[in-house]
């Protein structure tokens, strides 16, 4: 079974009681189950745990105890990312956070990162003589990483790397 959670697919939901280590560099989310309806209240990351106990000595059980009304309503899903940093794991967390402001999350919900880049905008033309007539050459036009420049004198054309 799975549950898509934002763009992501989620394993899960299971019983939280019915969880059992080993668990691996992966994104957690606790939710609490009404009939068919299932809640986020929490979601962690996890590097590494064999530990049996691990969700019932979390510092957040409490709370999630309390949201989910008993234990046996809480459930797990989980999103493994072996390949993955552990800076992925947390812009992916981040993101969740800041999408369903889980409740056993209040105060650590951080801007997630973007994933994409920004790039610097096309520097200014050079400017610089054509070497067949000593004409200034014109950008023709500018790309990403180059620019080919004309000269309106004779025609000869010439490409220059951005710098």
């Amino acid at each position: 079974m799975t549950i898509q959670i934002l763009q992501y697919e989620f394993l899960g939901p299971i019983p939280l009681e019915e969880w059992g280590p080993p668990m691996e560099k992966l994104v957690y989310i606790i939710m609490s189950q009404e009939k068919e309806k299932f809640s986020l209240i929490y979601a962690g990351d996890c590097e590494k745990t064999e530990d049996k106990a691990y969700f019932v000595q979390h510092e957040k059980f409490k709370c999630w105890a309390q949201k989910a009304g008993s234990e046996k309503s809480m459930h797990l899903a989980i999103l493994p990312l072996f390949e993955k940093s552990p800076d992925y794991r947390k812009n992916v967390l981040n993101k969740i956070m800041a999408a369903y402001k889980p409740s056993c999350n209040e105060g650590e919900v951080v801007e997630p990162a973007p994933t994409y880049t920004v790039r610097k905008s096309n520097p200014e033309p050079q400017k610089f003589s054509c070497p067949c007539c000593g004409t200034e050459m014109v950008a023709e036009e500018v790309l990403e990483k180059s620019t080919r420049y004309r000269c309106s004198s004779c025609g000869i054309s010439d490409t220059k790397l951005n710098s």
